[in-house]
């Protein structure tokens, strides 16, 4: 087998911007501690400092937290950058880990005073967790049930004031209600390749890696515009430059070990690239319905929604389409093909009225 593809299953996630459980301690390791630290994001770090440090004056705590954005570009970052800057305690869970109102109370009732709750995925919390949350976030209580039946009572419990910093990948599965309880609101957008640069070299002094200019920029390049990505390239990039080179991370050793771990200079993976192969070659560039188009590449429909559809489209390599997905010309020319012209009896991009 060639280098190429000699590839461990593990690494099929190579570019996936979701977490690998087995990556946390090395992404806490890379987390910045200050918000002067944070790169990129410009806007976002601007409200956030000026949110936290009228907080500190009024030495109250500030509004409620709300992050929203794709995975992987720094929300949970910045939720432990807001607990550090506030000199506070940090409790962290997610929304499907909340499943009843109880989990809730019992979480929320624990809280000290000026202490950052967490909750990462907030738009998957139960909703009889959420409407406990309501009063919470607004009133800081909750009244716990006691009892069943008629003879059920609620029991007022005051809270200790806190901040609630929730985090979404999902902003518009938010119910308005519980949108509404958060002061502050920021949406977090994907990273141009001169941050994620900045990213890596901060990466890269925290590793202990030896990188030169041009093979930062090689990798960020390969990025898909996500830091979560950048650092777990900046990984396996470092593995290759230790065990077949010298040590140093140039832009011909990265580039050769991210051909070895199958992303090209695109930062399209072996997914992504079965996906645009079946459009074009099989399909005549579509459109071609997801289901079919799932059944070509071996892949369930979700996994093609949700992780190749995504980057594909944001690069204008696919189109979705009433009729399909398409293929834009810039898939053809990216395989190496020539797009069909009018007449030919190919498909065409999508036109005015496939919008």
């Amino acid at each position: 087998m060639s280098p190429a593809h000699d590839v461990d299953p593990a690494d099929e996630d190579l570019v996936s911007p979701v977490q690998v459980p087995d990556e946390r301690e090395v992404e806490a390791s890379l987390r910045p501690k200050k918000l002067d630290e944070f790169v990129g994001q410009p806007k976002v770090r601007e409200q956030l400092q000026l949110v936290l440090a009228s907080a500190l004056r009024r030495n109250r705590p500030p509004d409620h937290i709300l992050l929203s954005g794709p995975p992987g570009l720094g929300k949970t970052s910045l939720a432990m950058i807001v607990a550090a800057e506030l000199g506070s305690a940090i409790r962290v869970t997610s929304g499907p880990a909340i499943e009843r109102a109880g989990d809730l109370a019992a979480l929320l009732t624990s809280l000290t005073e000026g202490e950052v709750l967490f909750i990462d995925e907030i738009h998957r919390i139960a909703r009889p967790a959420e409407e406990l949350l309501y009063m919470a976030m607004e009133d800081f209580r909750v009244d716990v049930v006691v009892g069943k039946g008629p003879g059920a009572t609620a029991i007022p419990l005051e809270l200790a004031p806190f901040t609630l910093v929730g985090a979404t990948t999902r902003a518009g599965l938010l119910t308005g209600p519980l949108r509404d309880r958060f002061g502050f609101t920021a949406h977090m957008d994907f990273y141009d390749v001169g941050e994620l640069e900045r990213v890596l070299h901060r990466s890269a002094a925290l590793l202990g890696v030896t990188v030169e200019a041009d093979g930062v920029a090689e990798i960020a390049s390969r990025s898909r515009g996500t830091p979560r990505i950048a650092n777990r390239l900046l990984r396996r990039v470092r593995d290759y430059a230790e065990v077949r080179a010298d040590g140093r991370v140039t832009a011909a050793v990265a580039a050769a070990a991210l051909a070895v771990y199958d992303v090209d200079e695109l930062g399209l993976d072996r997914l992504d690239r079965a996906v645009l192969d079946a459009l074009v070659r099989r399909f005549g560039g579509g459109p071609v319905g997801v289901g079919t188009l799932a059944v070509a590449v071996g892949e369930e429909v979700e996994t093609v929604e949700e992780v190749a559809e995504p980057f594909l489209v944001r690069t204008g390599l696919l189109a979705r389409t009433p009729r399909g997905r398409v293929a834009t010309p810039a898939a053809w020319h990216h395989l190496g093909a020539v797009p069909p012209g009018p007449g030919t009896g190919g498909t065409q991009g999508p036109t005015l009225f496939d919008a």
